[in-house]
């Protein structure tokens, strides 16, 4: 299956489509059934102790995987979430971007599901693992 969106296309949806949040994520690579995007850490995203909160986190895992399915199948709004199950792993590095590398492990008609590695700048283990699943509407 080839993509039917770039980088620039999905950045341009995003701006359009959810200009609250498009800031928050840079897309840095699109390839057939899979993307890294990034999240640049700021002050709005940590929690109590200097760390980055969860729903951050869970921001980066959810927003990597629905890229990555409009990456395939194109501009559609309203693929969503159905499903998530996220384990955080280690604290993230302080003052450091997260980096999200999404890949979806079925991509069907109905449904497509993926995973989401979360990995904190300049270390080595995954801070965040997510498992998602998205419903595809009808077209």
């Amino acid at each position: 299956m080839d993509l039917q969106m770039d980088a620039a296309a999905l950045s341009a949806f995003m701006e359009r489509e959810f200009p609250q949040v498009a800031a928050d994520f840079v897309i840095e690579e699109v390839a057939p059934m899979q993307l890294r995007v990034r999240m640049p850490v700021a002050e709005r995203h940590l929690r109590p102790g200097g760390t980055v909160s969860g729903p951050s986190m869970f921001a980066l895992a959810d927003v990597g995987i629905y890229l990555a399915v409009l990456a395939m199948i194109g501009p559609q709004a309203l693929a969503v979430t159905t499903n998530c199950s996220i384990d955080f792993m280690r604290k993230p590095a302080a003052g450091k971007d997260l980096i999200c590398e999404a890949r979806l492990l079925k991509l069907g008609r109905v449904l497509a599901v993926g995973d989401a590695l979360i990995r904190s700048e300049g270390m080595d283990g995954v801070v965040a693992r997510a498992s998602l699943t998205y419903s595809i509407p009808p077209r």
